[in-house]
């Protein structure tokens, strides 16, 4: 762990002669939800590829940029493309940018996803608030020692997703009239999709949206003492008995036509954070 807490002081080293803002929000942008940032006041952006011990994005639609700057009032930082486990990287590695935001500054983090729904009640194109997971990643970002200084050995997961920003969520939503769904959110290591069976597995098991991602972060954040606002975007349906082969660009042009309400909605609520 030793090796951990000078990685990140590299980090910040590097960081804090390319940026005098102090972000007190981190978000992580999904697949096909990147657009965000153009929103984002930037006063700073920088490659992965720049950054010391920093994985790269090597997934469509990542663009792999760290963000510094304002977003309704607030200074951020942000993102823009994440790490995954099918990527061939180590859960240190997927979090690591949580572990940075951290010291930096970051009491919240908001993660954002897109994903496949298995709850009849969903559509393509429904943006889920993310209530509680279930991490069917084989893996775990906290095994091995465990260094006090950043977190606790066993942290409490009774509230990975803050209640508070739910309810807030919620009412912003109904401001809005944007239509929002609630639920759990299970992650899976990819890259595969799922076959028939495994759907009905995690359907039965209490997943309302399967994913490749987030998990690894938001366990980091919540061993990191810090609140955790989640979205998934729902982007295709994934109802076992009508499956229809996955169309990536369907995908993504789905996560496109909902990213305007979600961009809506994080705005929002980060300005009441």
């Amino acid at each position: 762990m030793s090796d951990l807490t000078n990685q990140i002081d590299n980090v910040l080293t590097f960081l804090e002669a390319k940026t005098q803002l102090k972000p007190t929000i981190g978000i992580i942008l999904g697949t096909g939800l990147g657009g965000l940032v153009s929103e984002i006041e930037i006063e700073t952006a920088i490659s992965y590829s720049e950054i010391p011990h920093f994985p790269v994005s090597t997934v469509e639609t990542h663009a792999g940029r760290l963000i510094f700057g304002r977003l309704s009032g607030k200074n951020v930082l942000a993102m823009q493309g994440r790490f995954h486990q099918y990527e061939g990287y180590s859960m240190q590695q997927i979090t690591f940018p949580v572990r940075v935001m951290k010291q930096l500054g970051c009491e919240t983090l908001v993660v954002s996803n897109a994903c496949g729904g298995m709850n009849p009640n969903y559509s393509p194109g429904d943006i889920m608030i993310m209530a509680d997971h279930i991490n069917l990643l084989g893996d775990n970002p906290l095994t091995g020692v465990n260094n006090d200084e950043l977190g606790p050995r066993f942290p409490d997961m009774s509230e990975p997703y803050s209640r508070a920003l739910i309810a807030l969520v919620e009412q912003i939503a109904l401001d809005e009239k944007i239509k929002i769904q609630k639920g759990v959110y299970v992650a899976v290591s990819g890259p595969n999709l799922e076959t028939r069976a495994e759907y009905r597995f995690l359907r039965t098991i209490g997943a309302d949206v399967v994913g490749m991602s987030t998990v690894p972060e938001v366990i980091v954040a919540v061993h990191s003492s810090m609140k955790v606002l989640g979205f998934s975007v729902i982007t295709d349906a994934c109802f076992p008995d009508a499956l229809q082969p996955a169309n990536i660009a369907e995908i993504i042009r789905v996560a496109g036509e909902a990213e305007p309400k979600l961009t809506t909605l994080i705005k929002r609520a980060v300005a009441k954070i």
